[in-house]
């Protein structure tokens, strides 16, 4: 399973997705660390992510990778 993790220790990175969830501390989700781990590591379902919230974490990762030539975050300025 490919995870993307969330971390509470904030860089101000260009590349870290802040969404507020209700079932995770503040702080957002690392695009840069994308990271595989076996089905028997992970514990229990904490929860899930709207599908616009997918699409929040993908447009960055999107941009990460380099197939999106615009930064996410400038298009909502």
């Amino acid at each position: 399973m490919t995870l993307i993790p969330h971390t509470t220790s904030l860089r101000g990175s260009r590349f870290e997705v802040q969404i507020k969830i209700k079932f995770l501390r503040e702080g957002a989700f690392d695009v840069q660390n994308v990271i595989t781990i076996p089905h028997a590591k992970l514990l229990r379902k904490l929860g899930s992510l709207t599908s616009e919230q997918m699409v929040e974490v993908e447009d960055v990762l999107l941009f990460w990778l380099g197939f999106e030539e615009t930064d996410p975050e400038e298009d909502e300025e």
